[in-house]
């Protein structure tokens, strides 16, 4: 199957380089503000990799001279049968204006020119390619979360990989996992390391974890870690994020940490989520309470 091909155009500070990184997260090869004359050699790249599912290029109106080239590169793609979509991101005056004042940039053709004059003028550069979109989105009034959905529900790509949720357990004293998204601290439950036999083996090891979850307040725990769990993944699902991390924190990182990383990820895997699971701090010589 050929890979799904976007071409990404439109107003200036409609939305772009938030789009851009969207199809990044969809899994998605991007390029940005590359000219239209080189457009036809990245298609034809992209058409030959049999490991490239899907690509997006951005093109606006920075492009000056090179701007116009664009209707002729189109052309081309047609008359080669080369499969491509336009996706035209444009808004209104009034927040395009807003936009600009507070990202404090200037507009590409505002030199010598009012802002105003440079929108509009650039609003009727772009008419005919306008025309020619597949899709043409007003992101007036979006966010740039709601950007993300309708992107997502509509260039989502089956060969993407699937959202996933990364657990790593970790001690405090070692340090915070720098990428965490959520951050559990099960510190407060009662610790194997006073516990003579138990010191100098792993939340991996099934003596330690039988003590660890043998406390009532481990098992509540843990079903109250899982419920909010089962709210949460879904949230970030519909935010568009490809993955999130979730961190769980004992003192050391070899106890109890490693028990409920261990027993989150069994939860989540029977609910069908894809688990990549890391045991931090378990190879470090215990030197202190874990």
């Amino acid at each position: 199957m050929a890979p799904r091909f976007i071409i990404i155009t439109g107003m200036s500070g409609a939305g772009r380089s938030e789009a851009i990184r969207a199809f990044e997260d969809l899994g998605y090869f991007c390029v940005d503000n590359l000219p239209p004359s080189l457009a036809s050699k990245f298609a034809e790249l992209v058409h030959r990799s049999p490991d490239v599912h899907g690509a997006a290029l951005g093109m606006d109106i920075r492009g000056g001279s090179f701007f116009p080239e664009l209707a002729a590169v189109l052309d081309e793609f047609d008359a080669a049968g080369m499969p491509y979509e336009i996706l035209y991101l444009e808004a209104d005056e009034e927040t395009l204006i807003h936009r600009y004042k507070l990202s404090r940039r200037r507009h590409p053709l505002e030199a010598g020119s009012r802002l105003v004059e440079a929108i509009r003028r650039e609003r009727s550069a772009l008419e005919e390619l306008r025309g020619r979109a597949d899709m043409v989105i007003d992101t007036s009034g979006l966010t740039p979360l709601q950007l993300r959905q309708r992107l997502n529900d509509a260039f989502r790509l089956r060969e993407t990989v699937p959202f996933q949720v990364r657990l790593v357990s970790f001690g405090f004293k070692h340090g915070l996992p720098k990428d965490a998204d959520l951050v559990f601290d099960v510190r407060f439950l009662p610790n194997p390391h006073y516990v003579e036999p138990l010191r100098h083996m792993t939340g991996n090891d099934p003596e330690v974890e039988s003590y660890v979850m043998g406390f009532p307040v481990a098992r509540e725990t843990l079903e109250r870690l899982e419920s909010l769990l089962d709210y949460l993944i879904p949230q970030f699902k519909s935010e568009g994020k490809p993955l999130i991390t979730v961190a769980v924190g004992c003192t050391g990182g070899q106890h109890r940490s490693v028990v409920f990383a261990n027993h989150l990820a069994t939860h989540l895997q029977s609910t069908g989520e894809s688990i990549w699971i890391e045991h931090r701090d378990v190879e470090r010589l215990a030197g202190g309470t874990s």
